[in-house]
């Protein structure tokens, strides 16, 4: 494994800052790992570039992911993934935002109808779950009686021929 100096790695993430290529073409095309290019971008922020601006996009303040969340509003499935790449996001990051974004405009009184709903179904599921069980209990027993009817009876014939 060949280590790379500090100031390489500076120089690879300023040199893809004024790329106009993706991170995964980038690393491609400067034949390094994309795991290892992305750790640099996150490790050696370049001055003025928008990670460095908005950081890490666990860390975004609530108006910068209602921001992502309105710009990404009316964009199809293919424009939200170039976006997504270039802002170093996930798209299913983008949509838990949008799902918080419309559930802190929920009422309390939807908000516990959603609760209620919630356990309402957790306790459904546990007894269904429950019966499931006991089903393949009865039927495990069934199928164990079974065997031991055809074993007894291939028994009982083995006696009469005798």
């Amino acid at each position: 494994m060949i280590r790379q100096s500090v100031e390489f790695k500076q120089a690879m993430v300023r040199r893809l800052s004024c790329s106009e290529l993706s991170l995964r073409d980038f690393a491609k095309q400067e034949n390094v790992a994309f795991s290892t290019l992305y750790s640099w971008q996150v490790k050696y922020p370049v001055a003025g570039s928008e990670l460095t601006a908005q950081g890490i996009p666990d860390k975004w303040s609530c108006e910068e992911k209602f921001g992502v969340v309105l710009e990404t509003a009316i964009l199809s499935e293919n424009e939200l993934g170039e976006y997504c790449r270039n802002k170093g996001l996930y798209p299913e990051q983008v949509q838990l935002w949008k799902l918080s974004c419309i559930q802190g405009n929920m009422t309390k009184k939807k908000q516990n109808q959603i609760s209620e709903q919630s356990k309402a179904d957790k306790k459904r599921i546990k007894e269904l779950e429950r019966e499931l069980r006991r089903k393949d209990k009865a039927l495990a027993e069934t199928a164990a009686l079974l065997v031991l009817r055809k074993k007894l009876n291939a028994l009982w014939d083995e006696n009469e021929d005798d």
